[in-house]
């Protein structure tokens, strides 16, 4: 996706969808997409509420942040800018603050490899980047370190991030998590989550990447 329009018409979409599914509340959290290009990034804006987004409000920034439309990115830029010179893989990158994944965030708690889905969509569980005050290159140094070569990562005492090839899948990645922390968080009043095992998570991924998504193209 390379159009200047369908960047910032998939933006207010997924941010629209990002406010109904509950994963942020008012005008918290962030979204970005990049260009297949990779020469133009679209985030949302700083302090609009996502059902009121027009596409003309969303930011198109250069991949080192320099400002090519609109007026005030999100100020989280310096974090999905980080995420995208760090991963070549990445084209959508969705900030959230969902209750479950926030709450192990705030008890810089890892969500464990303990749910297929999540593991298959995630790469394994999701780790605690180490704090750093929001809007900063080091929270964005902190989450790209403990992203590592996964899809999701919690930003201690803050929320998630979640990222991936696309917005439609960058936003079940989100909601996979949520519903992983949720699980774990219950499982904990039962003796706790059991993990799976390396070699199971290494397949599951692998076949998530190599046909399933495949699959949910075609389809």
């Amino acid at each position: 996706m390379n159009d200047v329009t369908q960047l910032r018409q998939a933006v207010v979409e997924a941010g629209r969808q990002m406010f109904e599914r509950g994963l942020v509340a008012g005008t918290w959290g962030n979204i970005s997409i990049r260009s297949d290009s990779g020469d133009q990034i679209a985030v949302t804006p700083s302090g609009r509420p996502y059902t009121e987004l027009q596409p003309a409000d969303i930011v198109l920034v250069s991949p080192d942040g320099h400002l090519l439309a609109g007026q005030r990115p999100s100020s989280e830029l310096p974090l999905h800018l980080a995420i995208y010179a760090a991963r070549p893989d990445v084209f959508a990158v969705v900030h959230t603050h969902s209750i479950y994944a926030t709450a192990c965030a705030v008890a810089r708690e890892t969500i464990p490899p303990c749910l297929e889905e999540m593991v298959q969509a995630v790469g394994g569980g999701v780790e605690v980047a180490e704090y750093a005050l929001p809007g900063t290159a080091e929270l964005a140094r902190n989450a790209v370190q403990a992203l590592a070569d996964r899809t999701a990562v919690l930003l201690a005492n803050h929320g998630a991030v979640a990222c991936g090839p696309n917005l439609s899948e960058t936003l079940l990645i989100a909601e996979l998590v949520e519903k992983a922390a949720q699980i774990h968080a219950i499982a904990a009043q039962f003796g706790g989550a059991r993990r799976l095992g390396e070699e199971d998570i290494r397949l599951m991924r692998q076949f998530y990447v190599e046909s399933y998504r495949q699959l949910k193209r075609k389809g």
